[in-house]
């Protein structure tokens, strides 16, 4: 069974009171938008994101919430803004100013990630916590957390070692000073408005040293950010949300929410998804990082339906490696390609369940896909016609919808060739001269290159598939090994060690120049 699957039976088994009486079942993720969102980021979308779908699919109704977090402090200056933005460290992320001076920081980074969701298919409701604060959604949990703020203080020590001073209140004020939210302390609470001092140092900042008295009511404070997630439980009502295995462990965030949900708030925990990170280039991308790891980049180097595989084809406990610069790309879609001929040959499993997940249901009729490596190598190639190679390779015209694939793949293949691809992707016909590289050939290569001039000159229309067999079967009579020939194949040709697929290459050279190379080599 289809890991999104086994999770959302195991939510119905261990959900079904709520499934029954609750008109809709609440699914909740958040981010904080502190700068470029890394498309790390984007997994948790799509796990939340599916789960809600598949629910929806078996009719249980629910609503799928997602956060941006802009009430938590401006931490850091991310290293594609200049120092101007370091006197807005600590203060509320609503609070700073955006790169474009339209809005405020959070709302431009927050509107660039959700159209990156909205692209992928998913489709939430996105809020920001500070209008919820403002409005007074969180008055209640705030009081509770103050009157119990020992219980909270213990289960911190209990549950994660983390101990707090006795004189320790779960609550940061916005100061009425600086407008900083890192850098206050509450001193007391009277049971309707509480004390601070703005005297802490947090988030690259100091606190102003200004005294107060506030109500800590609609939007003058927030909560701590374990204390914070556990009130959320209970302010959307949430029934599903998971979080990354590093928020998941004994002692974690999750633990210390999951207790505090409980024990202070008596409300019991969401269901929980802990899940593996999806990584860019075998590392954890962080916001600070910028170009090369946000989710709006790397999600533009693929369409929907790549990116959907991507984020879905492997099970939660499992990391995903997205790498633009080596061969994420044409692997991805390689796998669409052999999981759409299961779909379109009547198979069942976990890969066309897969298929239909990534169509979200709308399924694509039968047709000729272009295989993307050869898209991108046929750009490269001034003397090829892209429509044409396609057509001969299928053997007939190209339908409108097949016609609208192999554009689509032809833009994106570009876009990698252009900014991405690894330089062992990157070809140009040596039709000068012969590559140095290709001028040393062993006299068993150059034998076998001769009887496959031999086999070309016999034959006037090469068709790829039957030459790569003869290449083959010539190989097989000969003690050379593979790699050595077709190596030497590229070499001559190419002036690099690979290349496309050796066959399929070969015939769609010219054919006068093809010859006299391989006169030349074999020689």
């Amino acid at each position: 069974m289809f890991w999104a699957d086994k999770i959302v039976d195991d939510i119905e088994n261990r959900l079904k009171k709520s499934v029954m009486e609750k008109e809709s079942l609440v699914v909740r993720d958040e981010k904080t938008p502190s700068g470029r969102v890394h498309v790390g980021s984007i997994r948790g979308v799509a796990i939340h994101g599916i789960v809600s779908e598949i629910l929806k699919s078996r009719g249980v109704e629910n609503t799928f919430l997602y956060e941006f977090n802009d009430f938590d402090a401006f931490d850091s200056v991310p290293d594609y803004l200049d120092s101007s933005y370091e006197k807005y460290l600590g203060k509320p992320l609503y609070s700073v100013p955006a790169p474009e001076g339209k809005g405020n920081f959070a709302e431009f980074f927050a509107s660039e990630f959700g159209r990156v969701i909205e692209a992928s298919g998913f489709t939430p409701e996105f809020y920001y916590s500070s209008a919820d604060y403002k409005a007074g959604k969180y008055n209640e949990v705030i009081k509770i957390a103050l009157d119990k703020k020992d219980l909270i203080r213990r289960i911190y020590k209990e549950t994660s070692g983390s101990i707090k001073d006795e004189d320790w209140f779960p609550l940061m004020v916005l100061c009425e000073g600086c407008g900083s939210i890192a850098n206050t302390r509450v001193t007391s609470f009277d049971g309707e408005k509480v004390k601070y001092v703005c005297d802490q140092e947090g988030s690259g900042a100091k606190g102003c040293g200004k005294e107060g008295e506030v109500s800590p009511y609609d939007g003058n404070s927030k909560l701590p950010w374990k204390v914070e997630w556990a009130a959320k439980f209970r302010v959307y009502d949430v029934d599903i949300e998971g979080g990354g295995k590093d928020h998941s462990t004994r002692g974690g965030s999750r633990d210390v929410a999951n207790h505090i949900s409980k024990e202070v708030f008596e409300c019991e925990p969401p269901y929980d998804m802990p899940y593996e990170f999806l990584l860019v280039g075998g590392k954890k991308m962080s916001s600070s990082k910028g170009l090369g790891s946000s989710s709006a980049e790397i999600a533009a180097t693929v369409p929907k339906k790549i990116f959907r595989l991507a984020l879905l084809g492997k099970d939660i406990k499992r990391a995903i490696n997205f790498d633009p610069e080596d061969v994420t790309i044409p692997e991805l879609y390689g796998r669409y390609d052999k999981i759409a001929e299961k779909y379109w040959g009547g198979e069942s499993d976990d890969e066309v369940r897969l298929f239909e997940l990534v169509h979200e249901g709308d399924m694509p009729s039968k047709s000729y896909n272009p295989d993307f490596m050869q898209v991108a190598f046929i750009l490269q190639m001034p003397h090829l016609d892209l429509k044409e190679e396609f057509e001969k390779d299928k053997g007939s015209t190209l339908s409108e919808d097949e016609n609208k694939e192999l554009e689509e793949r032809a833009g994106y293949a570009k876009r990698w060739l252009d900014t991405y691809a690894p330089e062992r992707f990157i070809y140009k016909l040596q039709k000068d001269s012969i590559p140095e590289s290709a001028k040393n050939l062993s006299k068993e290569v150059k034998e076998l290159l001769n009887q496959l001039l031999i086999y070309i000159e016999a034959n006037e229309k090469l068709d790829g598939g039957e030459l790569h067999h003869e290449i083959h079967r010539i190989r097989k009579e000969s003690s050379v090994e593979p790699a050595e020939l077709f190596s030497a194949i590229y070499l001559s040709f190419l002036g690099k060690e690979s290349g496309p697929k050796a066959g399929w290459f070969l015939s769609v050279l010219e054919r006068d120049f093809l010859i006299s190379r391989l006169k030349e080599v074999s020689t």
